[in-house]
């Protein structure tokens, strides 16, 4: 297929991670050969095989082809902080240009990659550019993971906004739960449903602490997947 989607959020720790391996886990299942990627990624442990990336180490367990970790995450940054300061503390710059490089090779082995943001879709990458524009020169459709919490509706809607006035493809959209207590979650979801104008492409619910293969597991049956099928076919 050569086809994928690109994965971004209404801000840091929204579920990204976990609707980005669910999607390559159901795809997988589907008979798709599946590819995760992590462009760029800001928070690393250092390791004997250099840094490591928790989220792109998960990325890349549940991609269906060999790959390499630097085929997963090219860009890896110690600092948990924005991109753009976590490069410029080491002396680095990140180039959207070269990343789409790298994600148009993945898409020579797998049917679907599935690219995973860093941060919300307006975080910088250098002095001139942030994660939009990487979206933008990667072409794929677009899935919004909106965290569940108090606030979540402008900053829903604020991002859907400029993911269209950016004029990316706008897939649809996942709820995730990220807060169990949060008050009138199904009236929330209601008024995201209604003023989005993107199908909801699933609904996550609180996952308490669990291992993180469970949470995927978890994850997969609250996805739409025809519906994230059909976006992948209109590719």
């Amino acid at each position: 297929m050569g086809s994928g989607l690109f994965i971004t959020a209404t801000d840091t720790c929204a579920g990204k991670t976990l609707v980005a391996c669910a999607l390559l886990c159901a795809l997988a299942r589907e008979g798709f050969s599946v590819a995760g990627f992590k462009p760029v990624a800001a928070g690393a442990e250092s390791t004997p095989d250099g840094l490591r990336n928790d989220d792109a180490l998960m990325l890349r367990r549940f991609s269906t082809v060999r790959l390499s970790y630097e085929e997963v995450n090219p860009v890896v940054l110690a600092a948990p902080v924005a991109p753009h300061i976590a490069a410029r503390a080491v002396g680095t710059s990140i180039s959207p240009v070269v990343l789409t490089d790298r994600q148009r090779a993945l898409t020579a082995k797998a049917d679907v990659v599935i690219t995973e943001g860093a941060g919300g879709w307006r975080v910088p990458l250098d002095g001139q550019t942030d994660m939009s524009d990487l979206a933008v020169n990667i072409g794929d459709p677009v899935v919004l993971v909106v965290g569940m919490r108090l606030g979540c509706l402008n900053h829903a809607l604020l991002t859907a906004e400029s993911i269209r006035l950016r004029g990316a493809k706008f897939a649809g959209w996942v709820a995730n739960r990220i807060d169990p207590d949060m008050p009138v979650f199904e009236e929330n979801l209601e008024s995201l449903d209604a003023r989005l104008e993107a199908p909801r492409l699933g609904a996550l619910p609180w996952l308490a602490k669990m291992p993180r293969e469970q949470m995927v597991e978890r994850a997969i049956t609250a996805l739409d997947l025809p519906a994230i099928i059909g976006a992948l076919a209109r590719v």
